[in-house]
């Protein structure tokens, strides 16, 4: 089969197509899926450029993402059969092979059938996101129905899960963007408060649509400034939830402190990167969620390029450049 591997740690120049053999099944309970997309996220430029988990596992195939048809199963799977359509998030850091290929086995316990309005390339595009999302504002900040929320960057493709998924909670959403068209896109999703963070401060607009009270939930997907100035943005006793690590000064742990919030942080490739078997079906089950969402009509997911396997080494220039709209798959 084709594949794209990693074949040392450095730019994209390292992803390389090479033809290696169909993966065998592993165990009973694995299936093997003929991948018709695969989802590119920043975390694969991240560990392209730098193998954090498992350094002396390369080459790997990279690509936590997939979808595609089960084309075969082990002996002990009950889940699925051969030609169903699946959808899920496994492997591509080092440990399991990715979905950067023609071909990818998994466990059946981590897979979910992929939602039947939409298509498999659209399904490749979406359990990253969707899992970080929903981890972020409903386990770590208990998001409900009634309260206001502000995401940053609501336009990418942890953004507009986001809004989506705050939406369906019956929360009152506010949103950072950079442009007119990316606060179309947010308006589209449900998004009450557009604020252009690049002409508008975003705290202050922040404080004026929360009654000068500040948001209950603050959902950082920036970091950095971004994620400091949130402290200000969030309410007394609220809950600021970043899926990036930023260092704080004593200044700024004691203003959260003082204001009595929250902090959390979400990465929900946790489950795979230490083992947690019990979080990775809880996690597939998100993912079962998020089909009855779009199959209700009720969530959607943007991909704005559609290249070739090949042409990973683009896709990865192209997240890496910045300021991406929804979410890029790689197509067999």
């Amino acid at each position: 089969m084709k594949a794209i591997l990693a074949i040392a740690p450095g730019g994209t120049e390292v992803l390389q197509l090479r033809d290696i053999p169909k993966p065998e099944l592993p165990s009973p309970h694995h299936i093997r899926v003929k991948l018709a997309a695969a989802g590119v996220n920043p975390v694969d430029t991240k560990l392209r450029a730098k193998p954090a988990y498992y350094p002396d596992k390369l080459p790997a195939i990279l690509g936590c993402d997939g979808a595609g048809v089960v084309e075969a199963v082990g002996a002990k799977v009950a889940r699925f059969k051969v030609g169903d359509e699946v959808f899920y998030c496994n492997g591509g850091f080092g440990d399991e092979p990715g979905s950067y290929a023609e071909f990818a086995t998994l466990h059946e316990d981590y897979c979910a059938q992929k939602p039947a309005r939409m298509s498999l390339q659209d399904s490749a595009a979406m359990p990253l996101v969707f899992i970080t999302a929903w981890e972020a504002l409903v386990k770590r900040a208990h998001l409900q129905a009634g309260q206001t929320v502000l995401i940053h960057a609501a336009a990418g493709g942890v953004g507009q899960m986001a809004v989506q998924i705050a939406r369906h909670l019956g929360a009152h959403v506010a949103v950072t963007v950079s442009d007119e068209h990316k606060a179309e896109i947010a308006r589209s999703l449900g998004a009450e408060k557009i604020i252009n963070y690049k002409t508008q401060d975003f705290v202050q607009e922040t404080l004026d649509w929360a009654g000068g009270k500040g948001a209950d939930v603050v959902f950082d997907t920036v970091g950095g400034e971004t994620f400091l100035k949130s402290l200000d943005a969030a309410r007394v006793a609220g809950h600021v939830v970043s899926i990036l690590s930023t260092a704080m000064s004593l200044a700024d742990t004691q203003k959260a402190r003082l204001r009595n919030l929250s902090l959390s942080f979400e990465l929900m490739l946790t489950p795979q990167v230490m083992h947690m078997d019990e979080d990775r079906i809880r996690q597939r089950k998100i993912l079962e969620q998020a089909a009855e969402l779009v199959d209700a009509g009720q969530l959607s997911v943007q991909v704005s390029h559609r290249l070739p396997l090949e042409q990973a080494p683009e896709a990865h220039r192209l997240i890496e450049v910045g300021g991406m709209i929804g979410k890029i798959v790689l197509t067999m």
